[in-house]
């Protein structure tokens, strides 16, 4: 079991749950990074007093420093203290659970450095699958899932051989926006798409489920982690997010995880495998749930999904570009200057654009990252013009 953690995105919604459950199982927390919010970060150096903690802003980091100089924990800012922070040699574990793109560097270096990886960024594999995974088994580490859906298929794969899998089923709950036609998706607010009907995330992935390109950038995920050809993963809508995932296996067998739509669970996992460890989070009765429904995704409506798919299927840097593109449509939609569903249109225009390097490098996919983003700013300002 992981001891000693260093937790990337502490002051997050992945991260604040990752802390209570190192609080609840006794891991010793090593060092914490965050972005700005250094008021909350002050409080968990002050009650986890960890060793180090890393602000990617400088100036805030000066700010915090001054405001723990009574404790023991050493702050330091800027990008390049992301690597410091996961590459102390005490720690066991990293758990990755910056938002986007940022979480790449820092997990090449842990993994450099001979750290176990606890992922809660999709983004990672997303732009990098093709370098992370085999670097990863070239040290020997495992890279242990925190999303509940890979979790879910992670439990279900366990014990099984890799052959017999026919089939990965990702669950989606549909998000807020489940059974909207497309009109009715032209008129979706900010607010609308921040309220989730079971989990409480990021605003950043809570749109993300709210466009279904969440749950696209999950179907690359599992492609990587588990090496599964991205025609044999399926996505299924089951609005209850009880049962998290699904795998079929070739003698007509399906493993299911189910669980309470709770991230303190998956992320315990991850911290603790192959350890199962007594907690006082959440349960579910099925009884009181009742009916456990299932249908088919609108790809229709919801455009960003097979987006997703296409980007995969092209390989190379197109899924880095797609990535890119899609987070700055979301900061865009989040800061009112894009509406929701010209979202999807700003991607595929992007991807229309790009010409993917097919052997990518960590440089060309950092290139592609940045290219995403200019396309993507170039394509706002083409729709206001429409």
């Amino acid at each position: 079991m992981t001891r000693k953690i260093a937790i990337l995105g502490s002051t997050g919604s992945i991260g604040i749950q990752a802390l209570e459950v190192c609080a609840h199982i006794g891991i010793e927390v090593v060092s914490l990074a965050a972005g700005s919010n250094i008021g909350l970060l002050e409080e968990q150096i002050r009650r986890y007093k960890p060793k180090f903690a890393a602000v990617a802003d400088e100036a805030l980091a000066r700010l915090l420093a001054v405001a723990v100089a009574d404790t023991d924990t050493r702050v330091a800012g800027g990008a390049a203290t992301l690597l410091e922070a996961v590459t102390l040699p005490e720690i066991d574990m990293v758990l990755v659970s910056v938002v986007g793109s940022a979480g790449l560097a820092p997990t090449m270096a842990a993994l450099q450095a001979g750290k176990r990886i606890a992922l809660a960024n999709k983004e990672t594999l997303v732009a990098a699958g093709s370098l992370i995974m085999p670097l990863a088994r070239e040290r020997h580490l495992e890279i242990l899932p925190v999303d509940s859906e890979h979790s879910a298929l992670f439990q279900a794969l366990a014990g099984n051989r890799a052959q017999d899998v026919e089939k990965l089923l990702l669950t989606a709950s549909g998000g807020p926006f489940r059974g909207f036609t497309a009109d009715a998706l032209e008129r979706v607010t900010r607010e609308q798409a921040l309220k989730h009907p079971n989990w409480s995330m990021g605003s950043k992935i809570t749109v993300d489920s709210a466009s279904m390109m969440n749950k696209g950038l999950e179907v690359i995920e599992a492609h990587w982690l588990f090496d599964v050809p991205v025609d044999d993963i399926e996505v299924l809508v089951h609005p209850q997010s009880i049962i998290h995932s699904l795998v079929s296996y070739r003698d007509g067998s399906t493993m299911a995880q189910l669980g309470a739509p709770d991230m303190r669970i998956p992320i315990q996992l991850a911290m603790t495998w192959p350890e199962r460890h007594a907690n006082p989070f959440r349960r579910f009765s099925l009884t009181e749930v009742g009916n456990l429904t299932f249908e088919q995704p609108d790809t229709t409506v919801f455009r960003c999904l097979p987006l997703a798919y296409a980007a995969i299927r092209c390989g190379g840097t197109m899924p880095a570009v797609m990535n890119a593109a899609n987070e700055a449509a979301v900061e865009a939609f989040l800061g009112n200057r894009l509406p929701f569903a010209r979202i999807p249109d700003v991607v595929r225009q992007v991807m229309e654009s790009h010409v993917p390097d097919m052997r990518p490098t960590l440089e060309s996919i950092a290139d592609a990252d940045r290219e995403g983003r200019t396309l993507a700013n170039e394509a706002f300002r083409h729709l206001k013009k429409e």
